[in-house]
């Protein structure tokens, strides 16, 4: 017989899911409208969150994530051992092109930003380290998409080079565009998408065209660190072009 879950824990679940970055405290009857569940079902949930520490109840009735919640997402950061190998290149990419970098990982239905690094101009993408996005619009999510069955062991063939870096142009929000490439892992596979991301006046075909390689280059640089072969051949093409 298969195992059934537990109701209790999936609404509770469901009440932490009710928080985003655009709201990030809710009140007992925003989180009853968001979640579908009458106020005193959701306030048993809410209580037994707060004793556990991932909700913290606020002095105006109001409910945030609390420190345990944080906790938790610090280990699941943790747990890919990316961040030392990936940070160092987002921040190249975004000194380099003033543009924000972003780090998704495919989650179910869904890809979540793991990694964030912002671009100093006042006007940009509006992401967070957190945030969970459609997987079937955007630049990252396409690459997760299309490249989900690589060997990382195997490098791409000429016509895959030729697909890279993945565009995006006002796909998931008119005013956003982005270009993404895969990470790959030898040991994980497709370990996620990297992408530079920006408001669409921004990226111009110009602009697009001096961006590819500085984000080709960026996941070349992580999937070789995590021992994947696959951007083997555009690395022998640029050192070429190089010594040309």
């Amino acid at each position: 017989m298969k195992t059934q879950g537990v109701d209790a824990v999936k609404k509770a679940l469901d009440i932490l899911r009710a928080f985003s970055q655009e709201q990030p405290t809710l009140s007992l009857s925003e989180i009853s409208k968001k979640t579908g569940y009458v106020k005193s079902t959701a306030l048993r949930m809410l209580i037994s969150l707060e004793e556990s520490g991932f909700i913290t109840a606020n002095a105006d009735k109001t409910y945030s994530v609390g420190s345990e919640a944080f906790r938790i997402g610090s280990l699941y950061q943790k747990t890919f051992r990316l961040e030392a190998v990936i940070r160092p290149v987002m921040r190249d990419m975004v000194n380099g092109t003033g543009e924000s970098a972003s780090f998704f990982r495919r989650e179910g239905n869904q890809r979540i930003c793991l990694f964030r690094e912002d671009s100093a101009q006042a006007l940009r993408e509006h992401v967070a380290e957190g945030d969970v996005v459609a997987l079937d619009r955007g630049a990252a999510g396409r690459v997760l998409l299309e490249f989900s069955d690589t060997n990382p062991l195997r490098p791409a063939t000429p016509e895959m080079v030729a697909r890279l870096p993945v565009i995006s142009l006002g796909e998931r929000d008119p005013d956003i565009a982005g270009v993404a490439v895969p990470i790959l892992s030898a040991t994980s596979g497709l370990a996620g998408a990297l992408t530079l991301s920006g408001p669409a006046f921004r990226m111009t075909p110009e602009r697009i065209a001096a961006m590819a390689p500085i984000v080709i280059a960026g996941g070349s640089r992580i999937s070789a660190a995590l021992g994947s072969t696959f951007y083997e051949a555009w690395r022998q093409e640029s050192a070429v072009g190089a010594i040309r």
